[in-house]
């Protein structure tokens, strides 16, 4: 096989390291293994002291904030329904939990997340949608009994919240 020169460039200082790296054989038995792993890792000072580096740890990468993101969506009424509801299928087939963290909206696809906020509170919270509704003049979103409490509308039932859309 014939090498191009750029090839040849890109390989030939390659090929002088691996020619000046020990060949070892790969541990066998477990002992093999426990005495490669005791010499691992071990360095020499100038003054020729053998030490094992501390490790250094990794940086830390940040989860992108489902928060940041959203196209906003404008304000509404939210209302919430519970456990009347609770174990009914909803419009996407799947059964209603007043646990889990779904909504209700005329028009938005299943499965999108909304961040739902409460302007009174700043509470907020993202839930996924699984229904359609609400079927009652005025409102914008029907929550979850837990979507309602996470962000404070349990005691009136209702009120004004600002809708994002996250996906």
């Amino acid at each position: 096989m014939r090498l191009r020169p750029i090839e040849l460039a890109i390989l030939a200082p390659l090929a002088i390291v691996a020619a000046a790296l020990p060949t070892a054989a790969v541990p066998a038995t477990p002992a093999e293994v426990e005495a490669a792993a005791a010499t691992a890792f071990v360095a020499e000072t100038e003054a020729g002291d053998r030490f094992r580096p501390a490790a250094i740890p990794a940086p830390a990468i940040e989860a992108p904030l489902e928060e940041a993101a959203g196209r906003t969506l404008g304000t509404g009424i939210a209302s919430y329904y519970g456990k009347a509801f609770a174990g009914r299928p909803t419009a996407s087939g799947e059964r209603f939990n007043p646990g889990h963290l779904t909504a209700a909206h005329r028009t938005l696809p299943f499965g999108s997340k909304v961040r739902v906020t409460n302007p009174a509170n700043g509470k907020s919270v993202v839930v996924r949608i699984n229904d359609r509704g609400p079927f009652t003049r005025g409102r914008t979103i029907d929550l979850s009994r837990k979507a309602a409490e996470e962000i404070g509308l349990i005691r009136r039932g209702h009120g004004p919240v600002e809708l994002a859309l996250l996906d």
